[in-house]
């Protein structure tokens, strides 16, 4: 008897087809939650379009990873547990996505690759244990469980996602978490097609087409070469134009604060993490206080506006100070209240965005590079980031041109613009 099937149309990759584990993994609640999680955070803010979900990649990252695996001539086996963990990969998402991971790791000292894990192993904390439940004659297996009827271990999963070399196969790792992945494959496409920023646009099929392995590891072919470079490319200015674009971090920064000047931060943190975008923005709304008005300004575009920055070439000589903010979030938000009283304003009035700090300098050329990407030519595999160590220095420059940057109320911006970096002076 066939296996029953289904298929989900998507405007990136097309029909996606599921059947067996993944067509009874979709209706699980954990993952139906994804519906609910934005993938590009609070992107679309700035990008109108930009509403795709969590579980859209997720359904894009299985259709690519089953794609590879074809490719590159996998067993079944193989096949199946690659795509399924490609699937589930996202599971322990904040909400918003990538914008409060750092919440994330403050309140529970956990990535939500951490979280992920624990949810496909059936260790899943009561906040994400309530999706599902009060509902008649609705009793779904636990993920482990599902994968067990479809003969895939969920211990096997979980190690795919956690580890970067699994035993002797490096290219079931590289399919994941490589510099050019399934992950990264189907998230620079969707991004581009959504917020209709063309910088995103890839060859995708060229890629899937050279791609091949040799010794274990996953290799392009030398005619793939100029997909590749597009690929890096496009990797590169999808994080400066798009994840760091300076509206967009913005309010990103607005919601991470709005979380955390919740009384009880960050204990009363922890289950909020676990919620969907609407539910978190209902929530901290009917919280009141700061946390309540920063929300509602979110809710209708009323932003911070940005008033001083530190350029990325003076970071070297505050790297101590700067580390210290970063690492403590809780003087990151003392050094907030501070300069909002120097500015003659309110706690909560002044946010200070890290995110341009770390990395500092290129990676050493002739260090490791876990992330390399090999390129078959002739005879010879080489690896593109040490044989040519510009594209490993496109890879790790920092996202923005400035390293901190000062968000105030608009009513603060012209004070604190007029003081600029003296404002910072302090802390560094």
């Amino acid at each position: 008897m066939p296996s029953r099937r289904k298929y989900i149309y998507d405007p990136v990759h097309g029909s996606i087809s599921l059947v067996g584990a993944s067509l009874e993994l979709v209706s699980h609640p954990l993952v139906q939650r994804l519906w609910g999680i934005r993938q590009t955070g609070m992107a679309h803010l700035v990008f109108p379009g930009a509403g795709h979900s969590r579980l859209e990649h997720s359904l894009g990252v299985l259709w690519v990873a089953r794609a590879m695996a074809h490719n590159l001539g996998l067993s079944p086996e193989e096949t199946l547990a690659v795509e399924l963990a490609g699937f589930l990969h996202d599971l322990g998402h904040t909400p918003f996505s990538h914008t409060l991971e750092g919440a994330l790791w403050e309140c529970q000292r956990q990535t939500h690759e951490d979280v992920t894990q624990r949810l496909i192993l059936g260790d899943v904390p009561e906040a994400f244990g309530r999706y599902g439940r009060g509902i008649r004659d609705f009793h779904p297996r636990s993920i482990p469980d599902v994968l067990a009827r479809h003969g895939v271990d969920a211990k096997e999963v979980a190690r795919l996602l956690r580890s970067r070399r699994p035993h002797n196969r490096p290219y079931l790792a590289e399919m994941l978490h490589g510099s050019i992945d399934a992950d990264r494959l189907d998230y620079l496409q969707r991004d581009a097609h959504y917020t209709g920023v063309a910088h995103g646009a890839i060859d995708a099929n060229r890629l899937l087409e050279t791609m091949g392995r040799d010794r274990g590891h996953v290799v392009f072919a030398e005619k793939g070469r100029a997909a590749v470079e597009g690929f890096l490319v496009a990797r590169s200015l999808m994080y400066a134009s798009v994840y760091y674009n300076k509206t967009v971090r913005i309010a990103e920064v607005m919601l991470q604060s709005a979380l955390e000047r919740l009384p009880g931060y960050p204990e009363r943190g922890a289950p909020l993490l676990a919620l969907t975008d609407a539910e978190l923005l209902g929530k901290l709304e009917s919280e009141g206080g700061r946390a309540a008005e920063i929300t509602r300004r979110l809710q209708v575009r009323q932003l911070f506006k940005r008033a001083a920055t530190l350029p990325q070439e003076e970071v070297p000589a505050a790297r101590k100070g700067l580390l210290r903010l970063l690492r403590a979030p809780a003087q990151r938000r003392y050094a907030e209240d501070a300069l909002a009283e120097q500015l003659g304003g309110e706690p909560g009035d002044v946010l200070l965005d890290l995110a341009g700090i770390e990395p500092i300098h290129p990676p050493d050329p002739t260090g490791p590079l876990p992330d390399g990407v090999r390129i078959r030519e002739g005879t010879r595999v080489q690896d593109l980031l040490r044989s040519h160590p510009v594209w490993a220095t496109l890879l790790s420059r920092p996202p923005t041109p400035w390293a901190v940057a000062v968000y105030t109320l608009p009513k603060l911006r012209e004070e604190a613009e007029r003081r600029g970096l003296r404002l910072l002076e302090r802390y560094l």
